[in-house]
């Protein structure tokens, strides 16, 4: 029989409220929901009122594979690329064409009589200079037996076919979704960007913006992934270069980066990205969330192997234009030329391929660089998001797939009437001027820049802006150090001699710190606002991380300096003064850093990001369960970084404060973080009980929690039977066969299944389990095998009005999901979370737009896909019996009987 409302009722994972709340508040309207049109491709998108979906293709039912770039040829030509194949070329109909069918060709490369078809791994395409550029991103290509780089591919005898290939330049390091990325243009038109990932070393270039000098720079004890990931990767991470068209001359522009995978001009040529977060990481101090990022000119932005990521508060570093929050970022684009109104025109496109969103961003100039606001611009549900572009006719492009997921191309375009407007482009004129002094300190960023320059640079080292300041910085460095080394160290001003010391400790050679750290001291710290006192103690960083430890009187006064500081009341503050303290051992580091630890608190607005992880808990079945386990129970992430800190520390302990640090290490295994969390926590722990006496080591080894862990100390042990797998993706159609014969099944089997599966986190079957959701113990009284199978996999097939979810669109165009489970005067609460539902979140009715109901179920898709068939069976057996082991069908003594 067809499955009812009523057992989807009784799977719904949510805030399960016992009482119905109405999806749409009283007082509210809905707006006017745009027509379906039967096709579920187009009617699972999101769209900003008055634009149109065009569904073009799917690649796979062509086996064309799973599409990743794309870019338009000089005759309106849309040219693709398939992750793991070819390069195809389309014909797209017209815009409103009845037949939108495109004529698709299977590029062939490389001679007629013997072809080699595609340029397989490409992750990024540009059409320009009469060639189409390729980014390919393996290690031995199957077509070419070429490994990854950048390739140049042209027609060069007229007859719209593409023989000649030209290697530009193969990169090295570990290849693949970290490798080299996206290739634009230039504003002028006469060179090319490229950019890559944190897996690709950077190759030896002609000049370089970013002076060739990075290092780790870190006090910070060091650990690296605890699974591994890009543990033999070493500054400076991802970065961004301009070459030209025929790839002979070579320039750094940027770095510092994860995993960008694009990048894109605005009007003015000012250059930005959106790069990735390690969602391993998350809920840890140095958890870095996706993030817009500014290319300037000799940008630095930190990102360093493991734990060992730089604040954004460093002042070698620049902060984010806006942080976005967990996601897969894939394309970037600015909407010009698009046939939208004029706010769209203008705005940075950001793809996030894990949750489906295409946000849009406005960018406003705000001294040297921008500030921004995001929102909503297109969200699908799945919508793996991979490249897009805008088309010739004005409409936007855009395409899904990667990893070899289901892949298909739309066109957007806006159906309305676009109104004329007197505003200008931006222009250079018109910027601030704090971002016109920004790029004349830019073009003082090349080697042999005039010596005038240096004037301009040093009365900029404390411009209030940090953009400029930064600039400033860079453009001293780009001068030889022996025309400005003494003029630093003979420095008054503490806000100039900071930055001076922080780029000598830059160029200087081994054994040049002591007159460094004495300039510094010369500093009265009390007299500086806070981020004076940042730059100064990460300039004290750079110069011990790289001249070594001081000596004599000279480390002596360091410490007093230092210590007669500490604690700050002020949490970066603190976690810069304890790393410095624990490094140079004084005396009573440990003591007053353990206090702070143990009553720590995070600011309220710690990585506060455009999008709230609870958010994204229903956009992705996979990560969505991921977020919403960790967010049940986050670490707090001031008293995490403090207790990595200690773990470094070598002396100052006693007997009562190694009982409390390893109390607290034990405790910190009850949190929640990514998948890296408890491994960090174990190396820390570990790196600590280096320090301890051998005679005490069993003792504060038990203490700390070793019982608590696998033997490679990632994973909490579990006691409860888990999965053996392997899982795969269940369909009703694949299982519902196993439900032929399920006498004899291992209820205890299936009742472990029941809590590996979290079933058991917010329903009860015979008195245990979560009070959530309704009581599951009678289930196999009511309904079939199959419409719990139904249930169970596809829960948002078939929402009831009981318990559908809602979609809360605020007016600053975020959004909001969860289930309204109480409304007052002036706010909403909601409940997002379904492993804690009483957790709520407050939206004010004043930002409300509109509410509408959800079309996925708050209950998660994937529960299952853990099990193995016999698992699965078990499970099954379990649910449908109620764990009664004399069931009348699915007990053992039922099949004893017959």
């Amino acid at each position: 029989m067809r499955l009812n409302y009523s057992i989807r009722n009784l799977f719904l994972l949510s805030a399960l409220i016992l009482f119905s709340v109405s999806c749409t508040p009283e007082g509210e309207k809905e707006s006017p929901t745009r027509k379906l049109t039967g096709n579920p491709k187009l009617d699972k998108l999101k769209l900003p009122d008055g634009f149109v979906a065009e569904h073009i293709l799917s690649p796979g039912e062509n086996d064309e594979g799973s599409w990743v770039a794309m870019t338009f040829d000089d005759k309106n030509r849309l040219i693709t690329a398939d992750q793991y194949g070819f390069l195809y070329r389309l014909e797209i109909p017209e815009i409103g064409a009845a037949d939108l069918t495109p004529k698709v060709e299977k590029l062939i490369i490389g001679n007629v009589a013997e072809p080699q078809v595609g340029m397989g791994y490409a992750q990024g395409l540009l059409y320009a200079f009469n060639s189409i550029y390729v980014m390919v991103n393996h290690n031995g290509n199957e077509t070419f037996e070429e490994s990854t780089g950048l390739y140049r591919i042209q027609d060069l005898d007229g007859d719209d076919q593409y023989e000649s290939v030209t290697k530009i330049k193969g990169f090295t390091g570990q290849p693949g979704e970290h490798g080299p990325h996206s290739i634009k243009l230039s504003p002028d038109g006469k060179s090319l960007y490229i950019v890559a990932g944190n897996h690709t070393d950077v190759p030896e270039m002609n000049s370089y913006r970013l002076p060739k000098v990075w290092q780790e720079d870190n006090l910070f004890p060091e650990i690296k992934d605890p699974r591994g990931h890009a543990n033999s990767r070493m500054a400076p991470g991802g970065w961004v270069a301009n070459i030209d068209p025929e790839g002979k001359d070579w320039e750094l522009i940027s770095a510092g980066y994860r995993n960008p995978f694009d990048i894109a001009f605005n009007e003015v040529g000012d250059l930005f990205t959106y790069d990735s977060d390690m969602e391993w990481d998350f809920g840890m101090p140095w958890y870095r969330p996706t993030r817009i990022c500014h290319v300037t000119s000799g940008s630095e932005y930190g990102w360093r192997t493991g734990n060992q990521k730089w604040s954004p508060n460093y002042p070698d570093n620049l902060p984010a234009v806006l942080n976005i929050g967990q996601g897969s970022p894939t394309n970037v684009m600015f909407g010009t030329g698009a046939n939208f109104p004029e706010k769209y025109r203008t705005s940075l496109f950001a793809f996030d391929w894990s949750f489906g969103i295409i946000y849009s961003m406005t960018l406003t100039p705000k001294g040297g660089t921008y500030e921004a606001t995001a929102e909503e611009f297109i969200s699908g549900s799945p919508l793996p998001l991979t490249d897009g572009v805008i088309g010739p006719d004005g409409a936007m492009y855009f395409m899904t797939g990667g990893r070899r997921l289901e892949s298909d191309v739309y066109r957007v375009y806006y159906d309305g009437d676009i109104n004329a407007s007197d505003k200008k482009p931006l222009q250079i004129a018109d910027l601030p001027a704090e971002a016109k002094l920004r790029r004349e300190l830019e073009a003082l960023h090349v080697d042999g820049a005039p010596a005038s320059g240096l004037d301009l640079a040093w009365e900029n080292l404390n411009n209030k802006d940090r953009y400029v300041q930064y600039a400033a910085r860079i453009a001293v460095e780009h001068q030889p150090v022996s025309s400005w080394k003494a003029k630093a160290l003979a420095e008054k001003d503490p806000t100039v001699l900071t930055q001076a010391m922080i780029a000598l400790s830059r160029h200087s050679a081994k054994g040049a710190g002591t007159p460094m750290i004495q300039a510094l001291m010369g500093i009265d710290y009390k007299s500086l606002n806070e981020k004076g006192k940042q730059d100064l103690l990460r300039a004290f960083e750079l110069i011990l991380s790289r001249q070594g430890e001081p000596t004599g009187s000279l480390k002596s006064d360091l410490v007093v300096y230092l210590d007669s500081n500490f604690p700050a009341n002020n949490n970066n503050l603190d976690r810069a003064l304890a790393v410095l303290l624990v490094y140079l051992d004084a005396p009573d580091a440990v003591e007053k850093t353990l206090a702070l630890l143990e009553n720590a608190k995070d600011d309220p607005d710690y990585q506060k990001t455009f999008t709230s992880s609870s958010d994204l808990i229903m956009r992705n079945p996979q990560y969505g369960l991921d977020i919403a386990n960790m967010l049940a129970n986050v670490p707090p992430a001031q008293q995490t970084y403090l207790a990595t800190v200690l773990g470094g520390a070598t002396t100052g302990w006693t007997p009562e404060l190694h009982e409390k640090y390893f109390t607290w290490i034990q405790d910190a295994f009850k949190y929640k973080g990514g998948r890296s969390y408890v491994g960090f926590i174990d190396r820390a722990r570990k790196m600590a009980l280096t320090h301890v006496a051998k005679s005490d080591f069993d003792k504060y080894n038990e203490l700390s929690g070793a019982a608590m862990l696998t033997g490679n100390g990632n994973d909490l042990v579990n006691t409860d039977i888990q999965p053996e797998g392997p899982g795969k993706r269940w369909t009703v159609e694949e299982a519902e066969p196993l439900m032929a014969d399920l006498h004899g099944r291992d209820l205890a089997k299936g009742k472990a299944m029941f809590a590996a599966s979290q079933c058991l986190s917010c329903h009860t079957i015979g008195g245990q389990g979560g009070i959530i959701g309704p009581d599951l113990s009678q289930l196999g009284t009511r309904f079939s095998a199959k419409d719990i199978l139904e249930a169970t996999i596809n829960p948002s097939d078939e929402i009831s009005e009981q318990y559908v979810a809602s979609v809360l669109e605020l007016k600053d165009g975020s959004s909001v999901m969860g289930r309204v489970v109480n409304e007052d005067e002036t706010s909403y609460s909601v409940s997002q979370n379904p492993f804690s539902p009483e957790v709520l979140r407050k939206v004010a009715k004043s930002n409300v737009a509109t509410i509408k109901d959800s079309k996925i179920s708050i209950m998660m898709p994937g529960m299952i896909n853990r099990l193995n068939p016999e698992e699965l069976k078990d499970l099954m057996a379990y649910l449908i019996s109620g764990g009664n082991p004399n069931h009348e069908v699915y007990s053992t003594k039922a099949q004893a009987e017959e």
